[in-house]
């Protein structure tokens, strides 16, 4: 049976192989596939941000950035590749005569491994070693653009005297080839003593000496650059001092001074005298002197770097801290005012009247322009009643601008009508790339709107949809097309925004073949929604078979390559939000958090701002940008991150930036021309930023201070506001930004008003980003703060703070108190609770009015149980000194609040009644002042109410009732004065007051 079967396992024997074979086989070939497939997407990637930059206009930042990278990558991955293959080399080439004899180490087995192929080893180690540090290169292309295009700032500072540029700009690049130069010379080292161990050069066992002479030789000055390059890292160090966080403060502090700093210096002179007892040892053999050198660093490094300087901090700064760290405090507070642009902020003393001293009229046209129309409440609305359709929404919170309708600047909330894909119908492929492909038109309504007068009574039981009270929401309608009107009309389509499809097909493949892509008819119109085609450049053209597979890839969609869709005039639109096209036109600019859209020139675009940052700034206070930012109504924060981390100690707006909406076409525009930072940039990218003189004269109208640049001032200024280096550091006077009322654990965010300086005689009113402080982690007012915010103004910029006596003025959070605790307010909100609705607050606005501070918030009710329910505007609350008014209306409000402090109405100008369809129509002629003798001021009275009753008919002549409505009341006001002073100074009104009074 042995002879028969004995054979048979011989005979199965040569199978082996070739199922080796084929499984060897099948992982190369998967192997292939999987390489195949990572070098497709990153060519997709890299080959169609190309066509991105190209057609956008920015070939020279894509072929700018890419060049850079390339250099870098292969200079600092060929260094290190070259220097650690050389030394492996030549360790190989310095191993002893007769390597293998009395093998101790047990490394023979290796050797003889590794000896037969030992130059693909050393050419794949140099390789991999390559990649990473041709990447860790690469990546630092920043650092070095700014170091080759950076110049003087032209202010010093105060430790070492050497230019702000030199921190700024030469500094990391000097960091960066200091570690780089240490981590080749440890790789090397590291490399070349495995090969000195592995060929016998270095013996750990056995008798005689542990190194070879060359080995020695070679590892000694290896460690001798190592050392050298810790020497320039110590140096460099020094200067890092400037932009150090501390406990205390950012910057060079006592302890800095008198113990760090001094022991950086030693630890450098100990470095070289380390480094040349290593280069010794090259010739004279001997490890005793280098170890006792090195021994000494690491000894010294310790004693001095950490133990002496907590000695110097525990017993001879903390016992006079105060004292101690003046001059360095002093320091920290000049640097932060200059770093963040505060050394020319105003603060000026304010003492708030608590009584209103003005009449109803007076009121009624100095807070004609508050804004009663939240940004982020609103949203439902605008939804509800102005998105048309349901595959088109608008921003979770709107936004605010100026614009002149009829003569008179108003301010807008604006929300964009752009494309939601999650309402798309059937949810293919088609329809949400080729057909929906685009938003329509901008949702306007008045910030400052009133609608609804006197005798209208809120149905709070209504168990049906509320109408009443809806009118301002369904005025966006008009509203709209009065921005139609006062822009001269403009283009309608939206491709590119805040909400905008991942990416788009459009195009069509010749003239005279049909649209395809949706489009929302034109406001006004009662048509159904017709069909357009996208006319402009697009980001990328995808006719072409190739550019089709390219996108294919890059999107992970086949349709590309399937759909009748794409064409040969086929054009894809992606990257489409607006911080993003900013962020890669510029990929050196942090971009604002806010967006914001105007109409220019008959498009709209959407305006960004755009700041230079950095956090090495010698002496200015650090802090991370997010935190600084973050408040009830921030957005998620930039996606683009130019600094290793989010801290920075410097800010300046140095561009404006425009998105087309239609075109996507990125502009951005010099602003701050003598930021340094900026200057730098324009260097290594010339040319694709436009000079501040090509901003159009339409252009500069929307233009606004930066609201990211605000919250960061603010935040510093908080606490850099005192300048006294001993009330700081005592924390006196110290204030902070308040949280939100209603959003517990956030800042409450800025709002745009137009104000005027109560403080500055003869002030004008203007367009301003304001804020309040409240003293540290207390609730009562410390102050208010405003920034001029029309671009067009020569104020522009300019902040001006009004300081509050303290303890005397309530804040936001106890004003938003005594609010929900007034018996008044209590009882009209309850109805609201009793017919199943729910009470939003809007805004608590702080503004100067009269001689005093004025406190505003809207009050919406929200009907829960609906999904078509949207928040109505039901009451104004009012507070001033210590009394609170309501009222259905501003008006009504302020009437209230008049009647509140004691005055009857009468005496006050006051009266029944709306003040007109926007706040902006009542009360002018009563704003200024009387003067001269009763007489005079009982003339000018019925002077003004003739003209008022010329007005009315004027109106009723017109049919606008409405308009007619508010003269008249303003009259009767007028004459009620009038016939309120002639019966106080036993005067006879005028015979023509009663002609007058029935004029109209």
């Amino acid at each position: 049976m042995s002879e028969t079967f004995g054979p048979e396992p011989p005979a199965a024997a040569p199978q082996a192989p070739a199922t080796n074979g084929r499984s060897r086989a099948l992982v190369i070939t998967a192997g292939v596939l999987i390489a195949l497939f990572f070098a497709l997407t990153t060519f997709s990637g890299f080959y169609t941000d190309r066509l991105w930059y190209t057609s956008g206009g920015y070939g020279s930042v894509f072929s700018t950035m890419l060049w850079t990278r390339v250099a870098l990558f292969a200079v600092f991955g060929l260094v290190m590749a070259l220097v650690v293959a050389l030394n492996v080399v030549l360790a190989y080439r310095l191993r002893p005569v007769f390597v293998g004899m009395g093998d101790t180490n047990g490394m023979g087995r290796y050797r003889d491994a590794i000896t037969p192929i030992r130059r693909w080893v050393v050419i794949g180690v140099a390789v991999v070693l390559a990649l990473f540090s041709g990447t860790s290169g690469a990546g630092a292309w920043r650092t070095y653009l700014l170091w080759r295009n950076g110049n003087d700032f032209g202010t010093t500072d105060a430790q070492f005297g050497r230019d702000i540029g030199f921190f700024v700009f030469d500094l990391p690049w000097l960091h960066f080839l200091v570690d780089f130069a240490m981590a080749v010379f440890v790789v090397s080292l590291l490399a070349a003593a495995l090969t000195h161990y592995l060929y016998g050069g270095i013996s750990l066992q056995g008798p005689g000496d542990r190194l070879t002479g060359a080995a020695q030789a070679q590892l000694s000055l290896l460690l001798g650059l190592f050392v050298l390059a810790k020497g320039a890292d110590y140096w460099l160090d020094r200067f890092d001092l400037v932009s150090q966080a501390g406990s205390l403060i950012t910057g060079i502090t006592y302890t800095d001074d008198n113990a760090v700093l001094p022991a950086k210096n030693i630890l450098l002179g100990i470095s070289i005298i380390c480094a040349v007892l290593f280069f010794l040892n090259v010739w004279r053999r001997t490890w005793m002197l280098p170890s006792v050198g090195i021994a000494l660093l690491a000894l010294s490094a310790i004693l001095l770097g950490v133990i002496w300087p907590g000695i110097v901090q525990q017993f001879q700064v903390k016992p006079s801290e105060a004292d101690r760290e003046r001059d360095y405090i002093a320091r920290n507070i000049e640097s932060t005012r200059a770093a963040y642009d505060l050394e020319d902020v105003e603060v000026e003393r304010f003492t708030p009247q608590n009584t209103l001293g003005s009449s109803l009229a007076q009121l009624d046209g100095e807070t004609k322009s508050i804004p009663l129309v939240d940004p982020q409440v609103v949203r439902p609305a605008f939804e509800q009643t102005q998105q048309v359709r349901a595959y088109y929404s608008v921003a979770d919170v709107l936004d605010v601008d100026r614009y002149d309708i009829d003569g008179v600047e108003r301010a807008l909330v604006l929300g964009v009508r752009e494309l939601n894909p999650e309402g798309v119908p059937d949810q293919n492929w088609s329809n949400l790339a080729t057909v929906y492909t685009h938003g329509n038109g901008i949702i306007a309504a008045y910030a400052n709107q009133r609608d609804r007068s006197d005798d209208e009574q809120v149905d709070t039981e209504s168990s049906g949809a509320n109408e009443v009270g809806i009118e301002w929401a369904q005025g966006t309608q008009s509203n709209e097309q009065d921005l139609q009107d006062a822009t001269g009309g403009f283009e309608q389509r939206v491709y590119y925004g805040e909400q905008s499809p991942t990416y788009s097909v459009v195009g069509k493949a010749e003239e005279g073949d049909p649209d395809v892509e949706l489009n929302l008819p034109t406001v006004g119109s009662d048509d159904d929604s017709t069909t357009t085609t996208f006319e402009a450049e697009g980001d990328a053209p995808v006719g072409s078979l190739f550019n089709r597979l390219m996108f294919a890839i890059k999107f992970g969609e086949p349709n590309f390559l399937l759909s009748d869709r794409v064409n040969s005039g086929s054009k894809v639109l992606y990257d489409r939000e607006p911080s993003q096209r900013v962020e890669k036109a510029a990929p050196w600019l942090t971009v604002d958090s806010d967006p914001y859209p105007a109409v220019v020139d008959n498009r709209i675009v959407w305006i960004l701002d755009g700041y230079t940052v950095t956090d090495r700034y010698p002496g200015a206070e650090r802090e991370s940008f997010d935190d600084m930012t973050d408040d009830a109504l921030a957005t998620a924060p930039t996606g683009l991150q130019t600094l290793p981390t989010d801290e920075i100690n410097y800010m300046r707006n140095a561009v404006k930036a425009t998105v087309d909406a239609y075109t996507g076409e990125v502009t951005l525009y010099e602003w701050d021309d003598e930021d340094p930072i900026l200057k730098a940039w324009k260097g290594a990218f010339p040319g694709t930023v436009e000079p501040r003189e090509a901003i159009s004269e339409e252009l500069m109208e929307h233009l606004r201070y930066p609201e990211d640049l605000f919250k960061v001032q603010r935040y510093q200024f908080a606490r850099y506001h005192v300048t006294d280096p001993g009330d700081w550091y005592q924390g006196n006077n110290r204030w902070e930004v308040p949280e939100d009322p209603d959003v517990s654990g956030t800042f409450q965010p800025p709002y745009r008003l137009f104000v005027d300086n109560p403080a500055a005689e003869g002030s004008d009113e203007s367009f301003a980003l304001t804020s309040v402080y409240v003293p540290f982690r207390k609730n009562n007012l410390a102050s208010f703060v405003s920034v001029n915010s029309d671009a067009q103004s020569e104020q522009y910029g300019e902040m001006s703070v009004l300081e509050l006596p303290n303890e005397q003025t309530p804040g936001p959070a106890l004003v938003a108190n005594q609010f929900s605790s007034d018996q008044d307010v209590a009882d009209a909100l309850a109805q609201f609770n009793r017919s199943g609705a729910r009470v939003l607050r809007g805004n608590l606005l702080t503004l100067p009015v009269n001689d005093g501070l004025m406190y505003v918030q809207p009050v919406y009710a929200l009907r829960e149980l609906s999904d078509a329910s949207f928040p109505i505007l039901r009451y104004v609350l009012t507070k001033y000194g210590d009394n609170i008014g309501l009222g259905t209306t501003l008006r009504d409000s302020l009437e209230d609040l008049i009647r509140s402090s004691g005055v009857t109405p009468s005496n006050t100008g006051g009266g029944g009644g709306n003040g007109g369809n926007n706040q902006g129509d009542g009360g002018d002629e009563g704003s200024e002042p009387l003067s001269g003798s009763v007489s005079e001021q009982i003339e000018q009275l019925l002077s003004d109410a003739e003209e008022a009753f010329n007005a009315a008919d004027e109106s009723f002549a017109d049919g606008d009732l409405g308009a007619y409505q508010d003269s008249v009341e303003e009259a009767q006001d007028l004459i009620a004065q009038a016939l309120e002073l002639a019966g106080a100074s036993g005067e006879e009104a005028p015979e023509d007051s009663e002609e007058g009074s029935g004029g109209s």
